[in-house]
């Protein structure tokens, strides 16, 4: 069974900064696109960065200049380093990957964690 599991949340001040991570376990031959989503309360759920298997990232536009998402392909793990961060910011903050299981398995499934909480606040 494939588990993603997410750290690096907490409470920051406005203008504060915050490292996200994410890595993935379980039966894995290849992770292709890695994403970040948040949802903030009463919001819903919306992407904020992807990274594909060969580095090529988007960004929502609320994020660009400060987020940047990255990932390390040998331990199945992405990251989202958060600069400035703002109080609008705050959010559930959920990574998702899709994930070829065996060799020969085309397409790949996708797969959530349970989410870290991040909160700017002053």
């Amino acid at each position: 069974q494939v588990q993603l599991v997410e750290s690096g949340g907490g409470l920051v001040q406005p203008g504060g900064s915050l490292r996200l991570s994410c890595a993935a376990s379980g039966s894995i031959v290849t992770i292709n696109t890695m994403r970040w989503y948040r949802q903030a309360p009463g919001k819903q759920r919306e992407l904020v960065a992807a990274i594909t298997r060969i580095g090529i990232t988007n960004y929502q536009d609320s994020v660009k200049g400060r987020f940047t998402i990255s990932r390390a392909n040998a331990k199945n793990t992405v990251y989202l380093q958060m600069n400035n961060l703002k109080p609008d910011d705050t959010a559930v903050y959920y990574c998702n990957a899709d994930i070829l299981r065996s060799s020969g398995q085309f397409p790949g499934s996708l797969y959530w964690g349970q989410g870290t909480q991040v909160t700017v606040s002053s």
